[in-house]
Order: structure tokens, then sequence, then C-alpha cells
């Protein structure tokens, strides 16, 4: 089994204390004298290598396994997420639920390493402007959301994704089908006659062939955030991923994933299929069509496991906490938050009463 190797701190070269990689500076900072680190990450310019899937599947070689650096891992009781952190860290509260039910965590196998992450690019001082700026742009929401929103501490963390490459060769068959009309008579109300054209449809055999290459299909391996909340915060720039460097992680907390390859390989293939549902159902002629099927084949199936990283709050309004994450590259922020059945009530009414005016305007 691989273990965990320690490796030196990142130390500042004026206080000796470990510097922690500085969103806001792109550099490793000291914490305590503000020092920035002259160390420079990923030295060698490393590559980023895509693994063959078939093969990880049945066995994954023992050096992709390990953080490379020393780590402490708590598994929270309440939603179940798997924090990694600095050994001489304390975990006080789940970094996603604010439980304090943390439990430390031993597995028999070290984890898959990411070998890619982005770096966090989005300082914590311009989420706080960001979150104040969405909590104000909330249209539902009680007016007071904005000052009565309790924020409580917002968490950097590196959320664990599969990527998956593919190239699909899909033949697909269908009936297309083809609109055409034809003039009907029939009475109106008051006897007369009158014509109509009715809409009919003429369906034929089609068929035809796609190619796709499916490039870095994205697979949140993340049990601490809602998938629905990580997508709303998508993309994430995999082309400017950058090889794995401890440093990146230094002052971080990272969450260990538990969907495992297997899980997140068999995700990736279903939503290829409906992805190729789609872009066969693309070339279909005709108008409509009916009783589509895709035969697809896949090869040359290779995966990556990497971190991207996420700013994460969650806040209290009354009674109640609502999450929101934000993307730690570009910013794009995404939450849940209490509705105003007052606003949504007199909103409702505006709609009737327009509809109302259209209506009478029509009757006359």
């Amino acid at each position: 089994m691989s273990e965990l190797v320690a490796q030196p701190k990142f130390a500042c070269p004026s206080c000796g204390a470990e510097a922690q990689w500085n969103a806001a500076k792109q550099a490793l900072v000291c914490p305590y004298c503000g020092t920035t680190a002259p160390a420079k990450l990923n030295p060698d310019g490393g590559l980023i290598e895509e693994h063959d899937l078939a093969t990880a599947l049945r066995s994954i070689p023992d050096e992709l396994r390990g953080w490379q650096r020393e780590k402490t891992s708590v598994k929270c009781q309440s939603c179940q997420a798997i924090s990694v952190f600095e050994p001489n860290r304390v975990g006080q509260r789940c970094e996603f639920c604010g439980s304090t039910q943390l439990a430390p965590y031993e597995q028999i196998k070290a984890p898959i390493r990411p070998e890619s992450l982005l770096p966090f690019k989005i300082s914590e001082s311009q989420v706080r402007e960001s979150i104040r700026q969405w909590y104000a742009s909330r249209w539902f929401a009680p007016d007071r959301l904005k000052s009565a929103a309790q924020m409580d501490t917002i968490h950097g963390i590196y959320i664990p994704y599969w990527t998956f490459d593919a190239q699909v060769a899909a033949d697909w068959s269908a009936e297309s089908g083809y609109y055409y009309y034809e003039t009907e008579s029939y009475e109106d109300s008051d006897g007369r006659v009158q014509t109509r054209q009715v809409q009919h449809t003429r369906w034929q055999y089609s068929s035809g062939h796609v190619d796709h290459f499916f490039d870095d299909e994205l697979v949140p391996a993340s049990v601490g955030i809602p998938e629905q909340l990580l997508r709303k915060i998508e993309p994430f720039p995999t082309d400017t991923l950058v090889p794995y460097d401890a440093g990146y992680l230094s002052g971080w907390v990272v969450e260990q994933y538990q969907i495992d390859l297997v899980a997140g390989a068999q995700r990736a293939r279903d939503a290829m299929d409906r992805k190729m549902q789609e872009l066969c159902a693309r070339e279909v002629p005709g108008d409509t069509y009916r009783s589509l099927e895709v035969a697809a084949d896949y090869s040359g199936q290779t995966f990556k496991h990497i971190l991207l990283p996420v700013w994460v709050l969650t806040y209290q309004y009354g009674m109640e906490n609502y999450p929101v994450v934000v993307n730690g590259f570009s910013g794009q922020m995404a939450g849940k938050h209490p509705l105003s059945w007052v606003k949504i009530l007199l909103a409702v009414i505006a709609v009737l009463v327009v509809l109302a005016i259209v209506y009478l305007y029509c009757q006359s």
C-alpha cells in the first residue's frame, strides 16, 4: 500500500512560519508577517497526463496514490464529507455543513492522488463583496435578507472532480416526420361553412453517422456540496489546469472524493450517452422525428483526477440555513435563499391583472 510522504514545509524566508497559497497574490505568502515566499511551484513544468480508463479500472497503480505530504483526514458524521488538511490544523466544525460531529478517518488504501488542479484565483474579500451583491439581487427574497442574513465563516475548499475523455462513433436511425397541410371544411357556431388548414405528418426512414470527441467531461466527486449547485457555477477552464503541487494546498482544506473512479466513469458515460442522443437528434432531417435509436462505440477513454477551487458559505436567516457556493477561479455564484411570499403573491396578482387587461382589449 502506498503511504503519504511528508515533505518539507514551504517556510517563510523571514520568520520561518509556513507560507500559504494566497489567491489574491497568486503566490505563497506568510500569514504572520506577510512575506511572499520565493519558492517556485512546479519548477520542472510537469505534464498533466491522461490515464487509460480501462487499465485503471482493473488496477490503480500505487504511484498514483497519496497526497505527497502528510495530511489529516476527518469525516463529518452529519453530511459524510471527508475533509483533508494539514496535521497542525485542528478541525472544529465541518467546512460544509458546520456540524461539530467530526471523527478521525482512516482508510485501508490511500486515495488516488490528484495530478492537476486550478489554483484559487478569487480572494475572500472578493467573495464577500460578491455575496453582498448577490443578497441584494434576489428579487423574490425578503427585503431584510441583506441585513438579517447571519454570515458564517467563508471556507475555501478544493473540491475533487474526475474528468473523462472519449472518442465516440455513433450510428443512428429514426423516422423523420415531414409536415404537410390539407384544406378541410367545417361548420362554425353560426352554421356557416368555413375552411381551415390541417397539419399532417408523412413519415419516412432515415439514418446517419456522428463522430464526436468528449474532452474533459466533468464529474463532481464531492458529497459535501449538492451536485446541482456545483453545476450552476461551471464552467471551470480545465485547459488552464496546472500540475499538482502540494504548495497550492498549503493553508487550504481539500475534500477527499467518495464518488470513486468506477462510479464517476459510469456517471460520465451516462452524460455522454445523453449528449450523443442530442447530437444525433439534431442530424435527423425533416420537421420532427420519432423512434430514434443510437448505437455508440466508445474508444480512447481516458481520465484525470483533479481539484477545483470553490468558496463555500452557509448563512442563517431565521431558523434556516442556506448554502452558497462560488467558483474560486471565475467568481460565478449559486446558492439558495428564502422566499418572500408577499412578493410572490404581488407578482402573481400583477400577471393576472395584465392578462385580464389584454383579454378585455382583445374582446373590445
